[in-house]
């Protein structure tokens, strides 16, 4: 009815235009604005409302209220009387059109309402037109924007935070998957939109959107009954009821026969619960509460404030006990208070209140139609900035407007309901989220929204548990769960059909079927088998099919890749996976030379130079003082080898040396102890764990190689190697069974397989003279692949988690998968030999060595050269007297160092001291 109000038909219009001009001219009248420069004797302000409903009861007598306390102050508009005209809707839109209009040619200031969200897009149009300002405090429809319609004024808090107050409740009990029951119209549907926009933030969605006939015409149940029974076929089991008090009755009357108030369903109604039990017969509440006992309800957080007290007292008198106040009063009360303070402001300001005929419509003066009786208010754009500047304390707390004309500080009651009532849980502002505080104690506070900080009280849900219900169930459609296994050709160990029959068993199976059984409710399910068993299918493929609604879930030995994680969700990872190299590999004999296998031969060259260097050097600073480096030349090289070997055995050998000598020496047999004991350790390892050689290293060697690599049909390994490795595909073999594995490997078919471990192991398993060459290259595991946001992948993954810790895991991996027929041939190998001990780790050590060796060596010849030159200053004069030519000069003092050099030091020490006791005689005669 209201969509052809808004939307009529050409034909119809000229009837409707002309019924609203008779109504016009036949309702005009009442008080004008008085003469220019004196106070009007009365400031109109309409209100509109049906009279029958909830809230328009609640709403009649909290204006006469505030009207009586505005003009019982003669201070506050002396001289004027505040009129709240209440226009009985009775649940109409046409008569609410009409009676706005009314209201603008009988010069209102401002209207209070409409009621609904409706109405409020249709009024404002007019609002806007004429400047007269709207102010309702149940038409809170989030979509009623200030930018669209800047004379609508809500008045409470938008229902788009009562949205996300809801979402972050989904949020903080872990649900996912939420049904909206709402009415068709535009405060229920757009504030479901709304919502749908918080929960996709959160990673929530609405899975069913249950739309009920507008709450005007719903006459019988028919409807609610065929939604409820859709529902209960349902997964999700958290229903979110955003209606209006007499459908949600009936909503939860038909739930309650329908025994969808038990255990595991999760109802949230919005704000229009509590309105209508605050305001219900104290008497019959606990009955009430009782039939809605584990339903959660908001209602608009008030602060406790004396005045929010006194007015409480005062409403049985005021209402005669006909209705109980619930917070659109409080609301109603303030809404009036607003508009008074503004007309104050502006009237203080000197401004006038006045109309004028609006110049658009002009022109329809005098017609048959008459529109152009209405009133522009003159002063409406003044009087609605002072309407959304205000600031004060009301019976509903601080009342403020933000620059979006949002209210300040929203924030919620969370109400749980049980057999005696109501009991709070807890709060929601939009400050600091859910809390068990009050919100105005945290107001003054850093806002702190991380999930740790977010608190509710404990819970009665329906059905009396205290156990927060999973949220969801698997549908009661009749049907299982249709889970796709994999049809395999090979590794049937993994998941295969019993001979032939529908029976489906295997290692992955079997694992589903434990963690099935941990679960805290069954789960109906049947395997079907994809593929046609001839040879692997494509996973690929397999895992699409769940976002296709093929398969509910798919069970198997599918690994969890970055490709599948996108369109499905998987449970934890039940075994470990990840890509190898497989080649077959030969047993390295023990012989004779295995001593020398723990160094490398540039090791070895290093180690047996260092030998003669060290050994060099100390010939050299021990030859001319220690009689063990002298003799003849065939003794001397054997003394230098001796004595350089024998330090790795005799450490006292540096006792027979000089103090450089020394030095060196401890340098060296440091170096050497080092050296040994990494030997030892090498040595050791490689004579007690089994060496095993092949030209394949890793995937490295793969890589940049020429030869053919093997892979599984079906495995991912295939993409992996050419999008990833740059592998040509060319080079690449499809292989079906380990039968194949085993053939191509010895045949030289290829050089090497690359798939996952579990495969791998199962295959050195049964077929000896293959290893794993390095190691894993990747990192992922298996899992069981559901679609996304499922919460049977969360209630599967703990269930996995939970096999692993009692060790059931384990239990069913060896029962599958720990068999061997080889001996440990089948290992696995690095790309070098890990014991082998290189150049590269030891260089520090020798070149500590040498620099040890090269000081030592430049300390020692520099005092023999200074030596050298003292002694050969003291030649005999006969010498002095023959004077040689340079060439001979220089070959001379050559023959004469080196003798020198050769020469012990006692003996040279023993000539110098003659030849000076000489030269003293010489002198002395």
């Amino acid at each position: 009815m209201f969509e052809e109000l808004i939307k009529p038909k050409p034909k119809a219009m000229f009837w409707v235009l002309a019924l609203l001009s008779w109504l016009i001219v036949v309702l005009s009248g009442g008080d004008g604005i008085v003469s220019e420069g004196r106070r009007p004797h009365h400031i109109n302000v309409g209100a509109i409302f049906s009279l029958n409903t909830l809230y328009g009861q609640v709403a009649d007598i909290a204006l006469k209220a505030a009207e009586d306390d505005v003009n019982s102050d003669p201070t506050f508009l002396p001289g004027s009387k505040l009129r709240i005209l209440m226009y009985d809707a009775k649940r109409n839109g046409f008569l609410s059109i009409m009676k706005a209009l009314q209201f603008m040619e009988t010069d209102s200031v401002a209207i209070i309402g409409p009621q609904t969200s409706i109405m409020a897009h249709v009024l404002s149009y007019l609002a806007n037109e004429l400047n007269v300002p709207m102010c309702s405090f149940t038409a809170l429809d989030p979509s009623l924007s200030p930018l669209q319609f800047p004379f609508f004024v809500q008045t409470a808090p938008s229902d788009l935070f009562l949205m996300r107050a809801i979402a972050e409740m989904i949020t903080y009990y872990g649900w996912s998957d939420v049904i909206a029951l709402y009415n068709d119209d535009d405060n229920s549907r757009n504030g479901v939109t709304s919502l749908g926009d918080e929960l996709e933030g959160r990673r929530c969605k609405i899975s069913y959107k249950a739309v009920l006939p507008l709450d005007v015409v719903i006459k019988t149940p028919r409807e609610i009954v065929r939604e409820l029974v859709k529902i209960q076929k349902m997964e999700s089991r958290v229903i979110i009821v955003n209606t209006f008090p007499k459908t949600g009755k009936m909503v939860f009357e038909e739930a309650r026969r329908l025994g969808m108030m038990g255990r595991g369903y999760v109802w949230i109604a919005t704000t229009w619960m509590t309105s209508l039990l605050d305001s219900a017969d104290p008497l019959s509440l606990p009955k009430v509460a009782e039939s809605l006992r584990g339903v959660l309800t908001l209602r608009i957080h008030t602060p406790e404030s004396r005045k929010k007290r006194d007015f409480a007292a005062r409403w049985n008198k005021l209402s005669n006990g006909s209705v109980g106040l619930n917070v659109y009063g409080l609301y109603a009360y303030d809404t009036v208070w607003i508009i008074a303070r503004a007309v104050k402001n502006l009237l203080d300001s000197g401004a006038n209140i006045s109309f004028s005929s609006d110049s658009k419509l002009n022109h329809l003066k005098g017609g048959s139609l008459n529109l152009g009786a209405l009133s522009m208010f003159d002063q409406g754009r003044q009087f609605l900035d002072y309407i959304v500047k205000t600031k004060m304390s009301g019976v509903t707390g601080p009342v403020q407007f933000l620059p979006d004309r949002s209210m300040v500080q929203p924030a919620y009651d969370i109400i749980n309901v049980v057999g005696g009532g109501l009991r709070q849980i807890g709060y929601w502002s939009n400050h600091s989220g859910l809390s068990v505080i009050p919100p105005e104690l945290l107001f003054s506070k850093p806002s702190n929204r991380s999930s740790s900080n977010q608190h509710l009280e404990n819970v009665t849900w329906p059905g009396g548990g205290s156990v927060t219900p999973r949220g969801w169930v698997f549908p009661n459609n009749g049907r299982r769960l249709r889970i796709g296994v994999p049809n395999r050709a090979s590794f049937k160990d993994f998941v295969s059909r019993v001979n032939g029959s529908s029976h489906i068993d295997g290692y992955s199976i079997n694992v589903f079927e434990a963690a099935i059984k941990l679960l805290s409710y069954p789960v109906p399910h049947e395997f079907i088998l994809f593929g046609d068993g001839l040879k692997n299918p494509n996973y690929n493929d397999l895992v699409n099919n769940v976002t296709t609604g093929v398969f509910d879930a798919v069970v198997g030995d599918i690994a969890i890749v970055t490709k599948r994680t996108r369109i499905v969700d998987f449970t934890q990872p039940y075994i470990e996976s990840g890509l190898v190299v497989v080649a077959p590999v030969t047993k390295l004999n023990d012989t004779p030379w295995a001593f020398l296998r723990p160094f490398t031969p540039p090791m070895w060259a290093v180690t047996a130079a260092f030998f003669l260097i060290v050994g060099s050097v100390i010939w050299i600073l021990e030859h001319r003082i220690n009689d063990e480096f002298r003799g003849p030349p065939r003794r001397q090289i054997v003394t230098i080898l001796w004595f350089s070997f024998s330090t790795m055995f005799f450490s006292h050998r540096e006792n027979t040396v000089s103090t450089l000598g020394r030095i060196v020496l401890l340098i060296w047999l440091f170096v050497v102890l080092i050296i040994t004991s990494s030997y030892t350790a090498s040595l050791t390892s490689i004579l007690t764990v089994q060496q095993l050689n092949s030209p394949i290293k890793g995937v490295d060697t793969l890589i940049s190689s020429s030869g053919r690599v093997g892979f599984q049909i079906g495995s991912y390994a295939e993409n992996y190697m050419i999008d990833e490795l740059n592998i040509a595909r060319s080079r690449l073999v499809p292989l079906g069974s380990p039968k194949e594995y085993a053939t191509a490997l010895q045949n030289g078919t290829v050089s090497a397989i690359v798939d996952e471990r579990p495969y791998v192991d199962l295959f050195l398993s049964e077929f000896c003279g293959f290893a794993i060459r390095g190691q894993e290259f990747t990192r992922s595991g298996w899992g069981f692949a559901f679609p996304r946001d499922s919460p049977l992948a969360v209630d599967m993954s703990t269930a996995i988690l939970g096999l692993s810790e009692t060790g059931k895991l384990q239990k069913i991996h060896d029962k599958w998968l720990s068999k061997s027929n080889c001996s440990n041939l089948n290992g696995s190998e690095s790309d070098d030999d890990p014991e082998q001990l290189k150049l590269r780790s030891f260089w520090g050590l020798f070149l500590l060595c040498g620099v040890a060796c090269f000081i030592a060596l430049l300390i020692y010849f520099f005092k023999i050269v200074r030596d050298f030159c003292n002694h050969h200053h003291h030649k005999p004069e006969e010498e002095e007297a023959t004077v040689p030519s340079p060439e001979v000069s220089r070959s001379k003092t050559l023959q004469t160092f080196l003798a020198y050099f050769d020469e012990k030091e006692a003996e040279s020490s023993r000539r110098l001291k003659r030849k000076r006791s000489d030269d003293l005689s010489l002198k002395s005669s």
